[in-house]
């Protein structure tokens, strides 16, 4: 009889702590964020610390409409069909508001197609690909950081002031690559006719024969590369185009080469004068991007990279809003997006109506060597704001979306 009293009091207490485990579940606001952590954790990393430091200083000064906000962690292996299932559970068992995260391009426009399928917002806090909110943007999908098009037009406008007319490209064969090269294209002949593309390179993902790249490069003779490729392949170009002189007596633009989690694996192989975008963290001298550098600093003991900065403004940009909806509704959520304005380490940005990207910029500057690590020096922050495309350029590409 005592062991049956013993058991009855064992569940009635186990019980109650399930209850208030779910009291205590109802009480935060829960976010699910998507992301490749194994696959590209030297990037993911540090974006998931960003956001971890965004969240506890905000739920440190009470959270958002009175709660906690809590992000779900999922990762997707880079698949696009993962993803867009982690997606399905996060919303349907999990209890997430909305969604957010991925880095790779072609992850981001599958839990895109997804979110406007089953009307879900969809925050895409790094892919890149431009269509993601042009051709193939949706009621529900929005975007943070600077697209290819904004940071190509970035690079454009140094690309011109060399004087360079004959150009090679070489970049990843997915969205992001191919939207790359197209954004760029299109900005450098617009500011100088002149110019012409003798080659493009597409190795594939992650599978770059950096050597055959170099030699196809060489053969054509350009004045100038502009090089797209990320991680892994972005190092095997630079040490086979290094060994073979490819890069000796040339202009050489690099997309997202200066971020420090591609620019610090290289080490002291990191190419010099390349016009790059990156993350001039360790350049800070004051004001919030200073601020925010110490204390991921003081909370993490890691330098932070663009991945942190992002994840960061992440959770400022959900955290603004929720509370400028007043509600966790889908719908709600949307509308509240529509021009919203977030105050961030780079300045204040706004999610555009038009287009639901944000106006988030780049700094773009050159590589140099310092103490055997690649930095980037000349720097200068460029307002993505100056770098999109008009209402009417928009309209035609969302074809009424």
């Amino acid at each position: 009889m005592k062991y049956v009293k013993s058991t009855i009091w064992l569940l009635v207490a186990a019980t109650i702590n399930l209850m208030i485990l779910g009291v205590a579940s109802a009480d935060t606001i829960k976010i699910g964020e998507i992301n490749h952590y194994k696959r590209l954790a030297a990037f993911a990393g540090p974006y998931k610390n960003g956001i971890i430091l965004a969240l506890e200083e905000i739920n440190g000064a009470g959270g958002v409409l009175g709660k906690d906000l809590e992000f779900i962690f999922r990762d997707d292996q880079g698949k696009p069909g993962e993803a867009v299932k982690i997606a399905e559970e996060l919303m349907t068992r999990e209890g997430a508001v909305m969604l957010t995260g991925t880095i790779l391009s072609h992850v981001g426009l599958a839990i895109s197609s997804y979110a406007a399928e089953k009307k879900y917002v969809y925050l895409a806090a790094e892919p890149l690909a431009d269509a993601l909110v042009w051709a193939k943007g949706n009621d529900y999908t929005f975007r943070l950081r600077a697209s290819t098009y904004m940071q190509a037009a970035m690079l454009a406008e140094e690309a011109a002031k060399t004087g360079a007319k004959k150009w090679a490209t070489i970049a990843p064969n997915y969205a992001y690559g191919k939207d790359a090269v197209a954004a760029f294209k299109k900005a450098l002949t617009a500011i100088d006719p002149g110019v012409e593309f003798v080659t493009e390179q597409w190795p594939a993902l992650f599978k770059i024969d950096a050597g055959a790249e170099v030699q196809a490069i060489e053969r054509a003779k350009p004045d100038a590369i502009y090089n797209v490729t990320f991680g892994g392949d972005l190092a095997k170009f630079v040490r086979e185009g290094a060994n073979r002189g490819l890069f000796e007596g040339r202009t050489v633009l690099g997309l997202l080469t200066g971020e420090p989690e591609y620019l610090d694996p290289l080490k002291d192989e990191a190419p010099e004068g390349w016009i790059v975008t990156g993350y001039p963290w360790y350049d800070f001298k004051s004001g919030p991007n200073k601020v925010f550098v110490d204390a991921y600093q003081a909370r993490w003991d890691a330098r932070p990279g663009i991945g942190s900065l992002v994840g960061y403004m992440t959770v400022q940009s959900i955290a603004a809003l929720i509370t400028r909806s007043g509600s966790t509704d889908t719908e709600a959520l949307r509308a509240a997006f529509a021009d919203l304005q977030v105050s961030t380490p780079v300045g204040a940005i706004t999610f555009r109506s038009q287009d639901h990207q944000a106006t988030m910029g780049a700094f773009v500057g050159r590589t140099a060597l310092k103490n055997g690590v690649g930095i980037m020096t000349g720097w200068k922050y460029r307002n993505g704001a100056d770098y999109l495309p008009s209402d009417k350029e928009v309209a035609e590409m969302r074809g009424g979306n």
